[in-house]
């Protein structure tokens, strides 16, 4: 890992709050994530499960942790196994965290290597009533591979037939809504670290530079600033391909006069920001453009002040549409009579509009939490409107993360350029 690791009190904190909610003489067990191969003998870059980086900090393959606040064992309400390293396995891939190492990081006392979680494991649930097991409930997941978790929870039903198994999900997800102060601080660095990134990319794009040359400028600042990289797939979408949402191409010419849209943010600690915004390659918006992006930036202005403890996702989002739906109206691509014969399950705004406004942000962009839940301190979203006009070759979208507190909304990213008039100004200044 590139990032400085987290302080230990994080996962002590979090891993006590699990620990309130489990049922009486229950164990949670998780599982670090595979390493997913490619071809050949080529894997996929290792990324942990948030849940385990959750409750202990260990970015490592082949980790995991148990939970049992009510066992009788000394010293093993909270164990965690990490993979053992020898000579041969130093030599090719280097360094693995130590037992000490493990400890200091996650503030666990109870260290074994992962080749002795099944003798431990079997002694503790013979004494547990039930178990806690980790899936991805994520409502937008699609997992067409069997993980770590699956294979698990398989064996755990042909070994432990008789103990009932918990959902581990639920609780990871009502714990992860709300950020601690140290999660604070890592969402904070991987905004400060797009900043950079960001201002990088306004003194090089210009006429005839390639989407793909601007990813790897951005790409560049990231790493040097310790992140690991992109939080997500970057979207670099200039002129038409901005019209379509999740572009990732990235392999088209900006050309004179279009607008380019840059959905692309860095990660740090492995928790994600999430930025959007939409710069003229040549410096200077054409009425028409300005026109479009200072609608959809008044609807984000407008929707981070929405953004407060006690709304609803619901009513936030269905206000945000009325919102968008003035400014369409304004810019003269909807009509009253589009309004008036609307399908209230697809608004005549949705044609220039079509998702939604926010999402939750932390260890995942798209972070778990309860779309039922009201809005609380501690809560992290997106703010993201956009309008996509295909037939004029341009799609606007602009996005910051902003953190619910009890004192109204605070804007993570404050300090990055989001005025039309400063954009500009600043993208002149490299001439």
């Amino acid at each position: 890992m590139k990032y400085t690791p987290l302080p230990p009190s994080l996962y002590i904190k979090n891993r006590s709050r699990l620990a309130a909610l489990l049922e009486n003489n229950c164990m949670a067990v998780f599982h670090s994530n595979d390493i997913m191969p490619t071809n050949a003998d080529g894997t996929m870059g290792f990324r942990q499960n948030s849940d385990l980086q959750y409750l202990t900090g260990i970015d490592q393959e082949e980790s995991i942790l148990l939970i049992f606040p009510d066992t009788q064992w000394k010293g093993h309400k909270e164990v965690l196994f990490v993979r053992e390293t020898n000579e041969h396995l130093a030599t090719w891939e280097g360094h693995k965290f130590t037992l000490s190492e493990a400890r200091e990081i996650s503030g666990i006392e109870k260290v074994y290597y992962t080749q002795q979680f099944d003798s431990v494991f079997n002694t503790l649930m013979c004494e547990a009533n039930g178990l806690y097991v980790n899936t991805n409930e994520h409502t937008r997941a699609k997992v067409e591979v069997e993980t770590r978790d699956a294979r698990n929870i398989r064996m755990y039903k042909e070994k432990y037939p008789a103990h009932r198994l918990h959902r581990a999900a639920p609780l990871m997800h009502q714990l992860r809504a709300i950020k601690m102060p140290e999660e604070l601080e890592a969402l904070k660095q991987a905004c400060a670290i797009t900043r950079k990134g960001f201002l990088r990319s306004l003194a090089f794009i210009k006429p005839g530079v390639m989407e793909y040359e601007i990813e790897a400028e951005l790409i560049h600042e990231f790493i040097r600033n310790r992140s690991n990289g992109f939080a997500y797939g970057p979207i670099i979408a200039s002129g038409k391909n901005a019209c379509v949402l999740h572009y990732t191409q990235n392999n088209q010419p900006c050309k004179d006069g279009e607008v380019i849209l840059m959905d692309v943010a860095a990660e740090y600690a492995n928790y994600a920001s999430d930025l959007t915004r939409a710069v003229p390659v040549n410096g200077r918006f054409t009425p028409r453009q300005k026109a479009v992006y200072n609608a959809v930036l008044h609807v984000m202005k407008q929707a981070i002040q929405m953004l407060v403890v006690g709304n609803t996702w619901d009513d936030y989002h269905a206000e945000v549409g009325k919102i968008m739906e003035n400014e369409l109206l304004s810019l003269g691509l909807i009509s009253k009579e589009d309004i008036e014969k609307q399908n209230p399950d697809w608004p005549a705004y949705k044609k220039y509009f079509m998702h939604g406004t926010s999402h939750f942000l932390g260890l995942d962009v798209h972070d778990v939490g309860s779309k039922y839940r009201k809005f609380e301190d501690g809560m992290v979203f997106t703010c993201e409107p956009g309008i996509y006009i295909p037939q004029e070759n341009l799609g606007i979208r602009l996005e910051n993360n902003i953190l619910i507190t009890s004192k109204g909304p605070i804007d993570l990213m404050a300090d990055i350029p989001l005025e039309a008039d400063e954009i500009e100004s600043l993208m002149q200044e490299r001439k």
